[in-house]
């Protein structure tokens, strides 16, 4: 077992498994207290302890890391803006929280992990971690959600009931990049371990993601599934293939219930017609802050006064689309910045895919997956102002950057 993760060469041992560990803590930001005044995770307290035991491995190595990539400025240009957001927004407090636990601890913990992960045995371990804290989301949400079925209690005119986290949309979004990983490596990986455990975990988390009812999740999974079935020579039968699985899917009763909703313009629990509305509204918001936004946290009390500009009456903290959640939280700067990271994660991704080392290139298709696969989300929901989805979206980078790196050292 040691050696199917680790060697005596390794040089960052204690930080690789901190990372691994921490990886598997994702979904337990909910488990929160107090260092006296400062609030803090679970998650949190993972990704310190991963940070320090870096910052202890390389002080005794009496070397400075390799810490530069392609994402160094961008990231620098982001944590930047994110300062900036701290000092615009209404409540300095709150949004320092927030840049902390989405900006300055999630970027922290990609450069860790992106000098400690130096082989595929590495990634692996990280992987089995991401694994761990997505079957442990997936089985509880499985679980509630077919009781409701059993007892005829499903109502899918609302949100469909929820395990751990507040929201079904939130376990899909956590999900859905992770089952992109997973269905890359069971199409294309050279190791047949890491394709069974792929299909294990599939067999997991696809199911827990489709009946968490999400509609924009079910999108996102469809351009995945159409994206990866097209990086195949048998590309005509898997598109048609997977368009008469989605076909027949979309008219499961429920599922078609579930749909149908957002079909009816007229239909009170159109979720997509309150979504325009939000729109409308913070459009009209960003007319009046066009350059810094409303600041990290700000946007929920900010946007009181343009409701009556749509009809806007829900009480959402973010916008709901992936452009207007950064140019609100972040301003034009934090919006760019972020631009600049997300393209280069996928041109880091792409190259990998092309010309990487075949251990590696399964998990970057993967990643540049799950990239498309968080913008299509991102159109309709919050894929990234969230502890467990901001961390992730940092390690997915971290392990692909790690493998373009081992490709260049080799």
């Amino acid at each position: 077992m040691y050696r199917l993760f680790l060697s005596s060469q390794d040089r960052y041992p204690f930080t690789l498994v901190c990372a691994a560990l921490t990886c598997a803590l994702m979904p337990w930001y909910t488990v929160r207290w107090h260092y006296g005044p400062l609030p803090t995770t679970l998650l949190e307290t993972g990704i310190l302890v991963t940070i320090a035991s870096f910052a202890i491995e390389s002080w005794a190595q009496r070397g400075l890391p390799e810490w530069r990539s392609p994402f160094t400025l961008p990231a620098l240009l982001f944590i930047v803006a994110g300062a900036i957001s701290v000092m615009v927004a209404p409540s300095h407090s709150a949004a320092l929280g927030l840049y902390r636990a989405y900006i300055l601890e999630p970027i922290a913990f990609f450069v860790a992990l992106s000098v400690v992960v130096r082989s595929w045995a590495h990634a692996r371990l990280i992987l089995l971690g991401l694994a761990i804290s997505a079957i442990a989301l997936a089985l509880p949400n499985l679980y509630v959600v077919l009781q409701a079925i059993r007892h005829h209690a499903l109502n899918l005119a609302g949100a469909p009931p929820v395990a751990i986290y507040q929201t079904p949309n939130a376990v899909a979004l956590f999900l859905i990049p992770l089952i992109a990983v997973a269905s890359a490596i069971v199409i294309y990986s050279p190791h047949v371990g890491d394709r069974w455990a792929a299909v294990a975990f599939l067999v997991i988390a696809l199911p827990a993601t489709l009946l968490t009812f999400s509609r924009g999740g079910y999108v996102a999974l469809l351009v995945i599934g159409l994206l990866l079935a097209l990086s195949h020579p048998s590309r005509v039968w898997l598109v048609a293939s997977l368009a008469l699985i989605a076909l027949a899917f979309s008219r499961i009763p429920a599922v078609a219930t579930r749909i149908g909703h957002e079909l009816n313009p007229a239909d009170p629990n159109n979720s997509l017609d309150q979504r325009v509305r939000l729109w409308k509204a913070t459009f009209r918001l960003l007319q009046d802050h066009p350059i810094f936004g409303t600041g990290l946290s700000g946007f929920a009390r900010s946007i009181d006064p343009y409701r009556s500009v749509s009809g806007y009456t829900d009480n959402l903290i973010y916008p709901h689309n992936i452009l207007l959640n950064f140019w609100t939280e972040t301003g034009l700067l934090g919006l760019a910045a972020f631009a600049w990271i997300f393209v280069g994660a996928a041109q880091v991704a792409w190259r990998g895919w092309r010309a990487g080392i075949p251990s590696w290139r399964p998990l970057q298709l993967g990643v540049l997956l799950a990239l498309m696969g968080i913008i299509v989300h991102g159109l309709v929901d919050v894929p990234y102002f969230k502890n467990d989805l901001s961390l992730e979206f940092w390690v997915l980078l971290g392990l692909s950057w790690a493998g373009r790196r081992e490709v260049a050292a080799g």
